[in-house]
């Protein structure tokens, strides 16, 4: 194929960019500018003025094109259509509405007064549950129910029989077989009752609304149970969750009832509800009315007390006066506790604005406590060995349920009177405690140290100071005390905590006041807390069962010091990490440091506090990192790390910077994305070393320069991703290109080329395997264009990278039916064309190119076109051997037309010969009609183009030829 004779066409490439860049036109829009604002034109006909006169507010004469998103102001537009007429149909609607329509948005207006703000109960089940535990053994008393009335006796009607038997089964809901389920673990006996809450669910569904009752009525009855006293706050959790659902169930039923035909509102009116569902509600009410004892009846009739909607306007506020009087009936307090809990849960839900209840049942409340002391509650206490501070502890959940329903949207001289009743029961500590934690945290705040007058006249017996404390501590971090109080606060409440023996209730309570500490004070106060929590829990080891604690105080601290100079100038913050002896604690306590630290360290640091503390804290995660750690944890890791060494500059110090590098290498060498940053810093530290030197290196420089690319050379081979080794091998050439280092600049190079024979066919991308055909044309693309500006050897001979590559190229196994090799051929000629210019189109300052070493010598252009004959004649070969399948006739002609393009674009087609090619080519890429029409018409009028060139002329015949040959 040496027939083809390939000659390079002469590139002038300043005189083709001028050619084409656009010519500049000045427009004169006269008065009219595109960004001038618009004057909306008034088309309204004045008072007075004659008929089709118009006034005008704008300048602008007809002749200015009309604004798109002016020229509907009118209303015409469909959307001011549709909102006009919307209006319109409001507007009737208003006007329409009767005066019973507005007393009813009052009344939903006046009913909806717990809003968003108000924590509701679900948010608090959870915490009860996991609180409240006991690991003895429980049990479950259920009614059966008897047999009697199942068989229907003789002569008797179906309808009789049928009474009978409901009358028979209302009897059997206190009368019938008992069945008892003893020795429950906590988790069988919550199992238990879901399986209860199910049934009810199932009975209902099937139209068995007695068993329904009766399941129910059998668990409101194990709320008197109270042999595991630890467990009765979870029970009563669990059984109530079942009276939800039966409440919701005859809700839902007798609404259900008033909705046929239509919908029944939400705020619907006694008129609303019809006689059928007034008289199901009634009899709803006369069934639990027969139930005999006192706290199945209370429970149940709590439950459906919504219910009353329907029967009468004042049904509720009668109620509930009722049920809290029956409640003073209950003689345990516990139990009566709770049930006033429940009772204030219903009522809020169905009445919140009648305030009078809650205030009833709290006082009444108050009115047990004195049988707190008494010999029953004493006797039972001993039975199930009890103490008295763990037995108080039973009530917080319904006391502080109780409070917050009073203390919602209340004034703050309701604070005042509680703190009263407070003072006049002996300041009772559990009630205190609850008073702190209900109401707002700004009246709390504002009376801080009033209560911490009040905390210290308690009697530590009954209730311990540092729960007070910790509640008060909770209220003081939501809302800030008087300026001039905190440190006295402070002060009082670390005496009371210091104290506490017990760890697990020091750390619990310190946790609280730490962020306080942090919120309020400097480093030195952060710094004498965090001594007194390392002192207390690191006897015995305590630390180990406080990991949850110890992460909230570290978090705390990272909330509010964001200076990690100052964070790390504390002497004690590093001995408080060293607690954290569980890895995966550990780390997770440094992934935290390190997210907080690159949100808000903003500027870059070299203090080498901060710089060793970050380091240990870095090696710590990564010294974690093993064969079983999973991709995505290695990958969050890394992140975290590179992160930090963002951050890190040394400012001109460069060789410091470098030793940084060194030793981050060294610590953090199983995380390759870390490896990766550290080859990029470097490299960039190279670059900017070249910055400030402005290209000319000194003698320390262009050592320094040296030693940043052997770093690169020595860390680019541990990287087991072979494209990232590609890339960065050649990434750091060009640097070294850049910095005038040609031997490292080689070296890169040619490790490169040595390195793509191990290449896969398929490589992992995002877990799929995928060919790796298109990433490696993408790089050696890459290295071509590099390779233009790379000084030959001068002991290598010509082109020695060149023909590396293309050996490498020849030799490398590629896919079957793959035109990558031959891709990489016709991707080659443009470089060789561009290395045979006098000049080339770009250069490195400080670097002789080839064109200045071998100055367009007869024997470098030789080889050049020597070596374009040669890829020439294997494209065609290519050519050749696709025209024979009939299926590859298509990618023949695509790679015939990109041969065809490269020939035109740096080809010399003054040789008839390569004129030839060029028109067979194209002849060749739209034989079966493959060939885009849109590409060949603006192809054919780029080579016109060409054509009018005046060192172009010889163009005119090939565009004819190749007209002709489209046209056919």
């Amino acid at each position: 194929m040496a027939a083809v004779q390939w000659r390079p066409r002469g590139r002038r490439y300043e005189a083709e960019l001028q050619r084409c860049r656009p010519e500049v036109a000045v427009v004169d829009f006269g008065d009219y500018h595109p960004l001038k604002p618009i004057m909306v034109t008034d088309t309204k006909t004045r008072r007075g003025a004659r008929k089709g006169s118009t006034s005008s507010s704008s300048s602008s004469s007809s002749s200015v094109p009309p604004d798109p998103l002016s020229s509907m102001l009118d209303g015409t537009d469909p959307l001011s259509m549709f909102a006009a007429a919307s209006a319109t149909e409001t507007l009737a609607m208003s006007r329409s509405a009767s005066t019973g329509d507005l007393g009813r948005r009052r009344r939903e207006k006046e009913e909806e007064v717990v809003g968003s703000d108000f924590e509701p109960w679900s948010a608090k089940r959870g915490e009860i549950l996991a609180r409240f535990t006991t690991t003895e053994k429980l049990s479950i008393n259920l009614c059966m129910g008897s047999d009697r009335g199942k068989a229907l006796s003789p002569g008797a009607s179906a309808v009789s029989e049928k009474v009978r038997t409901r009358l028979e089964e209302l009897d059997d809901l206190e009368e019938g077989s008992q069945r008892e389920l003893l020795n429950l673990s906590q988790q069988d006996y919550a199992n238990r009752i879901e399986e209860l809450n199910q049934s009810l669910k199932e009975a209902w569904a099937s139209d068995q609304k007695v068993k329904a009752l009766k399941i129910v009525i059998q668990c409101s009855k194990l709320l008197s149970d109270t042999s595991v006293i630890q467990f009765y706050p979870s029970k009563f959790v669990l059984i109530t969750d079942i009276l939800d659902t039966f409440g919701r169930l005859v809700y839902d039923r007798i609404w259900t009832m008033c909705s046929d035909p239509r919908p029944l509102p939400d705020s619907f009116t006694l008129e609303d509800v019809n006689d059928q569902a007034k008289e199901t509600c009634l009899n709803w009410f006369f069934k639990i009315a027969s139930i005999r004892e006192l706290l199945p009846r209370l429970y149940v009739e709590a439950a459906i007390l919504k219910c009353n909607r329907f029967l009468n306007r004042s049904g509720i506020q009668e109620t509930l006066p009722r049920l809290t009087a029956m409640i003073r009936g209950i003689g345990d307090p516990l139990v009566a506790a709770y049930a006033r809990a429940y009772l204030c849960r219903v009522g809020m839900e169905v009445a919140p604005h009648w305030k009078d209840s809650l205030n009833l049942n709290f006082f009444d409340l108050l009115g047990t406590f004195k049988q707190l002391g008494g010999e029953s509650v004493q006797n039972q206490l001993v039975i199930q060995r009890v103490e008295m501070p763990e037995y108080l502890t039973l009530y917080s959940p319904a006391i502080n349920w109780i409070l917050q329903c009073i203390a919602y949207r209340a004034p703050e001289s309701l604070l005042t009177e509680m703190m009263e009743r407070c003072k006049k029961l002996g300041n009772n500590a559990l009630l205190l405690n609850s008073v702190m934690r209900a109401f707002r945290p700004e009246f709390v705040a504002a009376r801080a140290s009033d209560f911490i007058g009040m905390i210290k006249d308690c009697d530590e017996a009954g209730f311990p100071k540092h729960l007070l404390f910790g509640s008060l501590g909770r209220s003081l971090v939501c809302a800030d005390p008087p300026e001039s109080e905190r440190l006295t606060i402070l002060n009082e409440a670390w005496k009371v905590i210091t104290k506490v023996r017990s760890p697990q209730d020091y750390i619990n309570c310190a946790e609280i006041w730490v962020e306080f500490t942090c919120r309020h004070f400097t480093k030195r106060e952060v710094n004498t807390v965090l001594t007194d929590i390392i002192k207390h829990m690191t006897p015995d080891r305590a630390f180990e069962d406080a990991y949850p604690q110890l992460q909230s105080v570290i978090r705390k601290v990272l909330l509010y010091l964001h200076d990690f100079s100052v964070l790390f100038s504390m002497e004690r913050f590093l001995p408080f990490l060293d607690m954290f002896q569980k890895d995966s604690v550990r780390v997770e306590v440094c992934r935290s440091i390190m997210e907080v630290f690159i949100k808000h360290q903003v500027e870059l640091t070299k203090d080498p506090v901060i710089l060793n503390a970050m380091l240990h804290i870095c090696k710590t995660m990564h010294d974690s990192v093993n064969s079983l750690t999973l991709e995505d944890e290695k990958r969050s890791l890394s992140l975290l790390i590179i992160g930090f060494i963002r951050m890190v500059s040394f400012g001109r110090d460069f060789e410091q910077q470098l030793s940084f590098c060194v030793e981050a290498r060294a610590t953090f060498c199983n995380l390759e994305p870390v490896l990766v940053q550290l080859i990029h810093t470097v490299n960039q530290l190279a670059m900017e070393t070249r910055r400030v030197m402005r290209g000319s290196h000194s003698r320390k420089t262009a050592a320094f320069v040296r030693a940043c690319a052997a770093y690169s050379y020595i860390t680019i081979p541990s990287l087991s991703s072979i494209f990232t080794r590609l890339s960065l091998y050649l990434l750091s050439g060009q640097v070294a290109l850049a910095n005038q280092c040609l031997s490292q600049a080689d070296a890169f190079l040619k490790a490169a080329v040595s390195l793509l024979p191990e290449v896969p066919h398929s490589i992992s991308v995002e877990g799929k395997l995928r060919s790796s055909e298109s990433f490696l044309l993408d790089f050696i693309n890459n290295f071509l264009a590099t390779l233009l500006v790379v000084p030959d050897h001068p002991e290598h001979g010509v082109l020695y990278l060149v023909r590396g590559l293309l050996n490498m190229v020849q030799d490398y196994t590629w896919e079957d039916n793959s035109d990558a090799k031959v891709r990489v051929y016709v991707s080659a000629l443009p470089l060789l064309a561009a290395m045979s210019q006098e000049t080339y189109i770009y250069s490195v300052p400080k670097v002789d190119s080839n064109e200045t070493l071998y100055g367009g010598d007869p024997k470098f252009l030789s080889e050049l076109n020597k070596l374009c004959e040669t890829l020439i004649a294997q494209i065609l070969d290519h050519l050749k051997t696709l025209g024979r399948d009939e299926q590859s006739v298509r990618r023949q002609g695509a790679l015939a037309f990109s041969l065809f393009g490269v020939l035109l674009a740096h080809g010399d087609l003054r040789n008839n010969k390569l004129s030839q090619l060029a028109v067979n080519l194209w002849n060749l890429s739209h034989k079966h009609g493959y060939c885009d029409t849109r590409v060949s018409v603006r192809t054919l009028e780029n080579i016109k183009h060409q054509a009018q060139q005046p060192d172009a002329a010889h163009l005119s015949d090939m565009v004819q030829r190749l007209a002709l040959q489209t046209r056919t």
